[in-house]
């Protein structure tokens, strides 16, 4: 594998941020992005819908499949992994971007929003997986890849959010447990993350605002390594808990600074990802 020309990927979320970020990545090879995400009018706080992402997919180079839908709903994906086959003609790359953040302490998070995390977070990962490995199977170069962070489960970090990590751990856990059980069929599952804050609305909003902004990266490093992760063999590139620097590295990628969101910002001046000690 070389590129990702005419391979077809779904993608969970993607409206906007990395998720996006990775979709234009592989469009501009010419792939095939379907997009399950519940953004089908423009959020107050948010920018982007499926259906601009979709927009922009398609100005990249690739096709796209604007799929209106909610992970938490077994419907919704049955009726994804279908319509990306009748649109494309199969599956050869599933992303699980979707994802929802609190990082609440356990006194202060809510019953309902630990629900939401464990259903996209955990439950999504398995269920979208799960409803087209049939279709991964037929696929050349099959692979998950699922957007969390290695496991690490030290007190400094479950003690930080417990019920975020729980969730951010679980899709890890889902995916390693994918590679293993799916291994002699081919299907690379591996999960991956970034060593410093990523510019996006998560960032924005909830973890530092626009003083980690100006320390983070952009989201094409992410998509970078997205990228170099998808066209492996999947047959010897598996069950990996990676980390988005470190695949750049491997690839002979040693400076990082294009990636600065302020430009000329040095590395030790961007500010630590979490999960990572």
């Amino acid at each position: 594998m070389t590129d990702l020309a005419g391979k077809t990927i779904l993608m969970s979320g993607g409206s906007r941020g990395i998720g996006l970020a990775i979709a234009l990545r592989a469009a501009a090879d010419g792939a095939n992005v379907a997009l399950l995400a519940k953004t089908d009018s423009p959020h107050p706080k948010l920018e982007g819908t499926v259906h601009t992402a979709a927009d922009a997919i398609r100005a990249a180079g690739g096709r796209a499949l604007p799929i209106v839908g909610d992970v938490r709903n077994d419907d919704d994906i049955t009726e994804a992994v279908l319509k990306t086959h009748g649109e494309f003609g199969g599956i050869d790359i599933v992303v699980n971007n979707a994802s929802v953040v609190d990082l609440s302490g356990s006194l202060d998070l809510s019953a309902k929003k630990y629900d939401l995390m464990q259903d996209v977070n955990v439950r999504g990962t398995f269920m979208l997986s799960r409803a087209a490995i049939p279709m991964l199977k037929d696929s050349a170069n099959p692979h998950i890849l699922s957007l969390s962070p290695p496991l690490n489960p030290t007190p400094r970090w479950l003690g930080a959010h417990t019920g975020y990590s729980l969730a951010k751990f679980g899709m890890t856990m889902v995916t390693l447990g994918i590679a293993a059980e799916f291994a002699d069929a081919g299907i690379a599952a591996n999960t991956l993350w970034p060593r410093t804050t990523i510019a996006t609305a998560a960032v924005q909003n909830l973890l530092g605002g626009d003083r980690v902004m100006a320390a983070s990266r952009t989201a094409d490093i992410y998509a970078d390594a997205a990228y170099t992760v998808l066209t492996k063999p999947a047959r010897e590139y598996s069950g990996q808990q990676l980390i988005v620097e470190d695949v750049l590295e491997a690839e002979g990628v040693t400076d990082f600074s294009k990636y600065a969101a302020v430009p000329g910002t040095p590395d030790d001046a961007l500010y630590p990802d979490i999960f990572l000690d």
